[in-house]
């Protein structure tokens, strides 16, 4: 089940809730109790490069430049 995290307007708390997507945009009661909350938006970094099947890997490298000038 996706977490999704609240902020309250009036206390500054922030917390997480486990529930459905459906009810992702439902209101959230603080832990506190108060009822003026807001949903915030999370982001999800990924790294990495998407390699194309049949494509050579790329050639490794070393130090900063990715060769041997910098050593």
């Amino acid at each position: 089940m996706p977490r999704y995290e609240y902020r309250c307007r009036s206390c500054g708390d922030t917390f997480e809730l486990s529930r459905p997507m459906a009810e992702s945009a439902a209101p959230a009661t603080c832990p506190v109790g108060h009822d003026d909350t807001v949903k915030l938006l999370s982001t999800v970094a990924v790294g990495g490069v998407a390699q194309s099947a049949g494509a050579p890997a790329a050639p490794g490298g070393g130090g900063c430049c990715g060769g041997g000038c910098c050593g």
